[in-house]
């Protein structure tokens, strides 16, 4: 006589009661440490930002003013400006005139 395998058959993929309890646990167990992993993970995000929030406004920003004045409408020119942006804004004159 044959053996006969049950395994494809329905009655050989009877899941019961006790076996499904045991994979929920498994799965409540797994699903309870990614959780705790992602709440690390979004603690570490904050945590981080928040010094790099610090670390930038550790810094200064340093702005200074310059005047030049041309006398009689010429061309003014700055010396020794540094590094940094200049801007070479339009001048007037004190006394512009009648026009």
């Amino acid at each position: 006589m044959e053996e006969y395998d049950r395994s494809d058959t329905e009655q050989g993929m009877i899941y019961t009661e006790a076996q499904h309890e045991r994979e929920m646990t498994r799965m409540e167990v797994a699903n309870k440490r990614l959780f705790i992993a992602f709440m690390v993970v979004l603690a570490m995000l904050f945590i981080t930002n928040a010094g790099w929030i610090v670390y930038e406004n550790q810094f200064q920003d340093v702005v200074v003013t310059q005047e030049a004045d041309s006398e009689g409408g010429g061309v003014a020119q700055v010396f020794g400006t540094g590094i940094g942006d200049v801007n070479y804004g339009e001048g007037e004159a004190n006394d512009p005139g009648p026009d």
